[in-house]
């Protein structure tokens, strides 16, 4: 479910995974990635203060392990400063948000 094995057929490839593979499922390596944070220190700083959301849920554990399927589902939270910089530099911010 981790997205760390890509077959199911046998647990002989378990033995060759690393701990690098499980580190890079965590949410701030992540987050560089998908291109959220210019390197890990700023990712890690970006959970612990609650701008990063999984899904319904905001985030605060940079240790957390995001699973393959809910990785589409990481964004910024919706009240945050981030995110509305973010909008204001790429020219999508809504007027209804300027209200908020």
């Amino acid at each position: 479910g981790l997205g760390l094995v890509n077959s199911r057929q046998s647990l002989a490839v378990c033995e060759k995974l690393s701990a690098a593979a499980f580190c890079r499922r965590r949410l701030p390596c992540l987050l560089v990635k998908l291109r959220m944070a210019q390197n890990l220190r700023h990712a890690v700083t970006f959970v612990e203060q609650g701008h990063v959301r999984v899904g319904p849920e905001v985030v605060t554990d940079p240790a957390l392990l995001v699973p393959r399927a809910v990785e589409d589902f990481i964004t910024w939270v919706d009240a945050s400063r981030l995110r509305q910089k973010v909008l204001d530099y790429n020219q999508e911010r809504d007027d209804f948000d300027l209200a908020a």
